[in-house]
């Protein structure tokens, strides 16, 4: 009895997993932010930067001072710049 129970909300849990995660920032936002740590000195993949929250998080962005994870709000403003 147990069985079918825990296969059904583990069922569930997958499918509404996709369903609750964020978007993926469009291409037009990817270049915005490449552009503008082009302009601090900074580089990453494309693909490390997620939307969260309303913004962005930026993981393993690399700096000529060090290696950082930077969060940005939904207006490209950094609000927290993390080193790794």
């Amino acid at each position: 009895m147990f069985k079918p129970v825990a296969a059904a909300a583990f069922g569930l849990a997958v499918l509404a997993g996709p369903a609750l995660a964020d978007d993926d920032p469009t291409e037009e936002q990817v270049s915005q932010i490449m552009e503008m740590l082009a302009g601090m000195e900074c580089e990453m993949d494309p693909g490390d930067i997620e939307m969260e929250d309303g913004g962005f998080e930026l993981d393993d962005v690399y700096c000529a001072e060090g290696q950082y994870d930077i969060d940005l709000d939904a207006n490209m403003q950094i609000t927290n710049k993390r080193a790794e």
